[in-house]
């Protein structure tokens, strides 16, 4: 990462040496001279900050910054808006940066502006933005896999997300069941056999290609209602064969789909899952099946299990508050033996120090708070006494080196 950035009073150096860490310099107790001591705070003090290994990956701090869906592409492609997007967080936003949610088909798509890692357009044009973010920036990166299942076919969020109508371009949607999503949206195909296994070889080449681009780790979306998800829960799949019934068979397409991806990606970078713990709906997923899942996740060589909640039916009771997902993350961490992200109202430094302090999660997510301030680890840094990363040409606007 470049040299460490020490208490001192004269100027900071050029930027030219590379990306630097900067701690904080606090002040401490005055001098007899009347005059205050600095003096920087030891950055091991700080759990945020700490390093954090998963297989070949080491991470330099437990900050994530979480997939955020941008709906900005064109048939799958990414543009100029995710060079923007992904590289100001590269900048040290986080010690690793995760695409948004990118779809391993056209039909998995959530909506026609979604990304996708279908085809060999996708591939070059999200690779450039990758190249892009290792040139300029300092954080690790990784992808999210994904296939919306039922809840695609839609419009975007600043549309209304609704069903799109039949002068609308939709596509036939798949799903376990032929259950919708809602009254009103569209009635998924049953996936047949040959469908399962058609969705699982995309799942794999998306991984391929993702291995090509260079990410340093995959994740793969089994959460927020989507076509994995919607597997695991009896609210979305009532299947009679053996991918549906009790848990065990309910389970057992997301894990074939998740040994394939492993298997098709690099040994030495991670593979992990994001999930959702609970459908927050009586009779859905919940959480003592999501540790008997991460169980046998980690047993399939997943690395890490990022932990969320809910989407998978309106009906659901979500209790929103800060860290609302946490004591999920925490059950799963410790009745499954797993590395844990948490994420959900992640939003100041303190809270997430904490949770990793505490041992109720190893790695933080955060979303909307980083959309907010894309220099988060930085200042999250300064208040907690600790070091991150800065690129190298803007090692100058430390406020050590400028602020009085």
């Amino acid at each position: 990462m470049g040299q460490l950035w020490k208490n001192t009073n004269s100027r900071m150096p050029a930027a030219g040496l590379g990306a630097m860490k900067c701690g904080l310099i606090e002040s401490g107790p005055d001098s007899p001279n009347g005059h205050s001591i600095q003096h920087t705070i030891n950055p091991m003090t700080s759990a945020l900050f700490s390093p954090f290994t998963l297989r070949g990956l080491t991470l330099p701090n437990r900050i994530v910054v979480s997939p955020m869906c941008q709906y900005m592409s064109e048939d799958g492609s990414a543009n100029d808006w995710h060079v923007m997007h992904l590289g100001q967080f590269a900048m040290g936003a986080a010690g690793l940066v995760i695409t948004e949610a990118t779809h391993v088909s056209r039909m998995g798509r959530i909506s026609h502006r979604c990304l996708g890692i279908y085809s060999d357009e996708n591939e070059v044009t999200l690779k450039r933005v990758v190249d892009f973010c290792r040139r300029n920036g300092v954080a690790k990166l990784g992808i999210q896999l994904a296939h919306s299942g039922r809840k695609g076919s839609v419009h975007t969020p600043a549309e209304g997300s609704k069903p799109l109508a039949a002068g609308e371009r939709p596509w036939v949607t798949v799903a376990p069941s032929a259950l919708p999503f809602a009254p009103g949206w569209h009635v998924p195909t049953a996936l047949t056999r040959e469908g399962l296994a058609e969705v699982k070889q995309e799942f794999v080449d998306g991984a391929v290609r993702a291995a090509r681009i260079g990410f340093d780790l995959a994740e793969l979306h089994i959460g927020h209602g989507y076509l994995l998800h919607e597997f695991l829960s009896p609210l979305s799949n009532q299947r009679t064969d053996e991918y549906g019934g009790g848990t065990v068979n309910r389970m057992r397409f997301p894990l074939e789909v998740f040994a394939a991806v492993r298997a098709a990606f690099p040994d030495e970078r991670p593979v992990g899952v994001r999930v959702s713990a609970t459908d927050w709906v009586d009779a859905g997923w919940t959480p003592e099946e999501t540790v008997l899942f991460a169980r046998e996740l980690k047993g399939l060589g997943c690395d890490f299990v990022d932990v969320t909640s809910g989407q998978v039916d309106p009906r659901q009771q979500i209790p929103f508050g800060p860290g609302y997902n946490v004591p999920l993350a925490e059950k799963v961490k410790k009745e499954a033996g797993i590395a844990v992200m948490a994420v959900g109202m992640i939003t100041k430094p303190r809270q997430a120090e904490e949770i990793v302090a505490s041992g109720q999660a190893d790695l933080v997510a955060i979303a909307r708070a980083m959309m907010d301030d894309p220099r988060w680890a930085w200042h999250a840094a300064r208040e907690l006494g600790a070091e991150t990363a800065y690129a190298p040409n803007y090692v100058r606007c430390h406020p050590s080196g400028w602020k009085p």
